[in-house]
């Protein structure tokens, strides 16, 4: 018998939409210092600039409110839920690169598109947002589900615009846990089991990998890292063999090897 799944972790939809527009405030305050030339360099991200990857950041925001101007999409119930999200993101990796690029094109005053986005997102993302189904690009989604995967969106391009160029953009707390702790959950829900034990201080622990269980005392296999170093594994920014050579993850037992799990995310 396979090992079972946990339930998913709840997440409060008013604490997750305050630290949305926080983490979206900081980048928008990043950005607006960028000049011309730095906006035209390389994002990172095969051949998106920098301008086209603050722009994707802008449209990830605004998908929330321009759904939310829409009816509601039919069904009870959820096409995706939230611990599923992580894992569509592969398929939909082109059509949203085209779709940032046109962003940029279309609306070169980045200042202009982060304040109206903001405004927007403001305006019409109550603040008890949660069951109420949107419609995203791999099915319907709780909006509560959906305002958690904005900030695994919102910190990992945070961190793009960082090592992009070279800006020091602070993290909110509440978005860099959410976002650390989906991805971890996301990890346990692909390799359920309880003899790896994976830890993220100061964010989250998870058991995953099926084999024998560990119960007591000091967990026979055993991952360390930091919240970045994780969502970098997690989302393909990082390879396991290099942080493990460069001392950024620790990981100890003989079943303490994620690398053909990772990453998580396309």
């Amino acid at each position: 018998m396979p090992p079972a799944k946990k339930r998913p972790r709840a997440y409060d939809p008013s604490r997750t939409r305050t630290a949305v527009l926080a983490q979206f405030d900081r980048v928008r305050e990043a950005v607006s210092a960028l000049t011309e030339e730095q906006l035209a360099g390389p994002s990172g991200l095969a051949e998106w600039t920098v301008r086209d990857l603050a722009a994707h950041v802008a449209m990830a925001l605004e998908r929330v409110s321009r759904e939310l101007e829409s009816p509601a999409p039919p069904g009870a119930k959820p096409q995706l839920t939230l611990l599923e999200w992580p894992f569509s993101t592969a398929v939909r990796a082109a059509d949203i690169a085209d779709d940032a690029r046109a962003a940029a094109t279309a609306r070169p005053g980045l200042e202009a598109l982060y304040e109206e986005t903001a405004t927007r997102f403001t305006e019409l993302v109550p603040a008890d947002a949660g069951d109420r189904l949107v419609t995203t690009r791999s099915g319907t989604m709780r909006l509560g589900d959906f305002l958690v995967t904005r900030t695994v969106e919102l910190v990992v391009h945070t961190d793009d615009l960082h090592r992009a160029t070279g800006l020091d953009i602070p993290y909110d707390r509440q978005a860099l846990a959410a976002c650390t702790r989906l991805l971890a959950d996301a990890l346990a829900d692909k390799a359920p089991g309880g003899s790896v034990e994976v830890r993220v201080p100061p964010f989250a622990v998870v058991q995953c990998i099926g084999g024998p269980k560990h119960t007591r005392g000091t967990p026979p296999n055993v991952v360390e890292t930091d919240p970045l170093t994780w969502i970098r594994l997690a989302t393909g920014r990082a390879l396991w063999t290099d942080v493990l050579e460069s001392a950024q993850v620790s990981a100890s037992g003989e079943r303490a090897d994620l690398a053909p799990l990772l990453p998580l995310m396309g």
